[in-house]
């Protein structure tokens, strides 16, 4: 097993520790610290579990724009296949 010490300040301890703590979990086995800091576990949890296309997206619109009618009849598209 390898190990890897980094030398952070204070003010950033917090920080790489929520960025640590995030990581795809068993990637790090132990986290020590020379000081008690308790860290939020926020994992990122997306709005729907749906698939988004890239055709579906707003990259393929040829203006660089996303356009609010086209967004609206997309998800209304999506919501109607959900329902068959």
């Amino acid at each position: 097993m390898s190990e890897i010490k980094l030398i952070v300040e204070s003010k950033n301890l917090e920080v790489l520790l929520t960025i640590l703590n995030n990581l795809k979990s068993g990637l790090i086995q132990e986290i020590e610290t020379d000081r008690n800091i308790k860290t939020k576990t926020t994992h990122y949890q997306p709005k729907s579990n749906d698939v988004i296309y890239e055709h579906e997206s707003g990259t393929s619109d040829k203006s660089g724009k996303y356009s609010v009618s086209a967004y609206r009849d997309r998800l209304k598209k999506s919501n109607r296949e959900k329902i068959k």
